[in-house]
């Protein structure tokens, strides 16, 4: 795989040397939204990954758990299909250690980070999504421990109507509608849509619902954004927890979030400010034929309001915010808890040398009710060698206090910890990308140095409770590549990616046999994702997926799916894990063998 992935590389850079810069960079134009300094895409010191919309449509993928699949540094463990229950990891750690937005609204949940992607949005109304790699607690706060993931939703809302249907292996039935207004002084975007399957296996069946709604009111004067969304989940979830045939696991959870943000501008200063509400419930039975037997409910509520800032002066421009939060849980598990949060952000940008040299320090300054005070600075640098070419580096101090779950969870084999201490680390990078409109390529390089990282481990090999405990010390190191080249024939575009990532997570001083953490962590990941167009109305995809776990565990899965347009419909089918590959993601499920989904889309205008 070493091998593989060095000829990658000198592949691809190969390639930008014969590159024709005759089209319009289309990245340039991008402006990532997840910092408070609008910086283009090309000008950011930090390792940034956009999906735009024109990827998410040429990808196999049906949702936003299987679109993140393809890309390096990005390890998605799912327990089954549809996007019913996935952990989302970035550069190892835990699953508690990746931040997910929805146009800038974090939506962590302090009661596990098994909740994160609950929120993720269904593709049809995401313009781009944003991936953040590496520390990013001094921009975000709280829980951006190894990055963060940003979904922005589609903004530009011409008036349409667009109705798909799918039907595909292992009883799989998905319908939605979307449906797009622009009036006189307001827009509306709506989404309604559901998914349900018999499942591959004994109890993996699912029903989900998704529903979805952004409006913008006062278009012609002050805009105001409001954004709602609900999704509900019903799943069986054999041996997701355990390893017991005889329990027959079930697990229904419901995410919603409410929010309204507007902007004031002025030739200098620019604030937005925002109030949101977030809900999750999580319901668990350990038997769902017998509820008594053992069950869970949990309900947390985060209340929000943040304003978001930034001042461009002759020294450059100053980045500046503040966020408060108050959470509320009610478990029968974890007890009656509340917390109040409350951030403050600074960060400045200069710029040196004909703007050629970027230099963008800052600081987050975090208090909980129940953690105290902490301080987390960090400084990012880049310097434009040329146009098109961008050396950069970053260093910073980030950090995850412990959710209620490593607090206050008990079962026979679980025991929370309320004594634990926050999560900290310090971690460094250095890269190097190359942007033009033929080519995307990015190299990195990084080194995580973290203490108090949160495992559940046990005195003994035949201690049977695992407990959640401090480790002392795990350094984290690691290399990331990913390229994207573009090239025509006959007159139709076509795409070629790649993506490698590889991961030393190393527990030192720890005796791994009394240790949960870090297991399954993948250690090489390679990936190549060919979009391709020969026929004027048929585009084809291919993914090619190479994952070495820590566990020792290998396996090389293949996605394809083909696109046929008619006029205002488009058919598709889409062929998941072509070669029926054994392999599992997390825990002990098995993910689907061989499976197909036909789907038909028309679009009214």
């Amino acid at each position: 795989m070493r091998a593989i992935s060095l000829f990658t590389v000198l592949f691809i850079f190969s390639l930008s040397i014969k590159a024709q810069e005759l089209e319009e960079q289309n990245l340039d134009s991008v402006v990532i939204t997840s910092t408070r300094i609008d910086v283009p895409f090309k000008e950011n010191s930090r390792t940034i990954t956009v999906i735009s919309s024109k990827d998410i449509k040429n990808s196999a993928a049906t949702n936003v758990a299987d679109l993140l699949q393809q890309f390096a540094g990005v390890d998605i463990r799912r327990r089954g299909t549809g996007g019913s229950q996935a952990d989302l990891y970035i550069r190892g750690g835990g699953f508690d250690q990746t931040l997910l937005l929805i146009d800038g609204i974090k939506m962590d949940d302090a009661q596990t980070g098994h909740h994160t992607m609950n929120a993720a949005l269904p593709l049809e109304v995401i313009e781009r999504i944003e991936i953040v790699k590496g520390p990013a607690a001094r921009i975000f706060g709280q829980n951006a421990f190894n990055g963060a993931i940003n979904i922005v939703t589609k903004n530009k809302l011409d008036t349409s109507v667009s109705v798909n249907a799918e039907a595909g292996s292992f009883g799989q039935l998905n319908g939605s509608i979307t449906a797009a207004s622009s009036l006189e002084n307001s827009q509306h975007l709506v989404h309604a849509g559901k998914m349900t399957s018999d499942g591959y296996r004994t109890n993996t069946d699912y029903d989900n619902t998704n529903f979805f709604l952004k409006s913008i009111f006062n278009t012609k004067h002050k805009p105001i954004e409001m954004l709602a969304t609900f999704m509900d989940r019903k799943f069986g979830a054999q041996n997701f927890y355990t390893t017991n045939p005889t329990f027959f696991e079930y697990e229904e959870t419901q995410n919603s979030l409410l929010a309204f943000t507007t902007k004031f501008a002025s030739n200098k200063l620019k604030i937005q400010p925002r109030v949101y509400w977030k809900r999750n419930q999580d319901l668990f039975l350990l038997r769902k034929e017998e509820p008594s037997f053992y069950r869970n409910l949990h309900i947390t509520n985060k209340i929000g309001a943040e304003a978001n800032a930034s001042y461009t002066s002759k020294a450059g421009v100053t980045g500046f915010g503040i966020d408060l939060s108050q959470v509320y849980i009610s478990s029968n598990n974890l007890g009656q808890r509340n917390r109040f949060m409350a951030t403050a952000f600074v960060e400045h940008q200069f710029k040196f040398a004909n703007d050629k040299l970027d230099v963008t320090p800052g600081v987050a300054l975090t208090y909980f009710s129940d953690f105290k005070f902490h301080a987390f600075p960090g400084l990012d640098i880049g310097y434009d060698i040329s146009d098109r070419l961008k050396a950069y580096g970053n260093i910073g101090y980030t950090y995850r206090i412990p959710t209620y779950t490593d607090l206050y969870y008990s079962d026979p084999v679980t025991q929370g910890n309320s004594n634990l201490e926050p999560e900290e680390a310090f971690a460094q990078e250095v890269g190097l990308k190359y942007t033009s409109a033929k080519l995307t390529a990015s190299i990195a390089a990084f080194n995580r140095d973290a203490k108090n990282l949160i495992d559940y481990v046990r005195t003994d090999v035949s201690e049977d409770t695992f407990t959640a405990t401090n480790i002392t010390e795990v350094n984290t190191k690691g290399l990331e590549f990913d390229a994207a080249y573009n090239f025509n024939i006959n007159n139709y575009k076509q795409t070629l990616g790649f993506g490698y990532s590889y991961l030393d997570d190393n527990i030192l001083d720890q005796n791994e046999d009394l240790s949960r953490y870090s297991l399954n962590t993948l250690k090489h990941q390679y990936i190549t994702r060919f979009s391709s167009q020969l026929f004027k109305n048929v585009r084809q995809n291919i993914v090619y997926k190479y994952a070495e776990r820590t566990t020792g565990q290998t396996y090389n899965v293949w996605d394809a799916s083909v696109i046929v347009k008619v006029k205002s419909a488009e058919f598709s089918v889409t062929a998941n894990n072509i070669f029926d590959v054994d392999y599992i993601e997390s825990g002990f499920v098995p993910m689907p063998p061989s499976n197909v989904l036909f789907g038909l889309r028309y679009n009214f205008r």
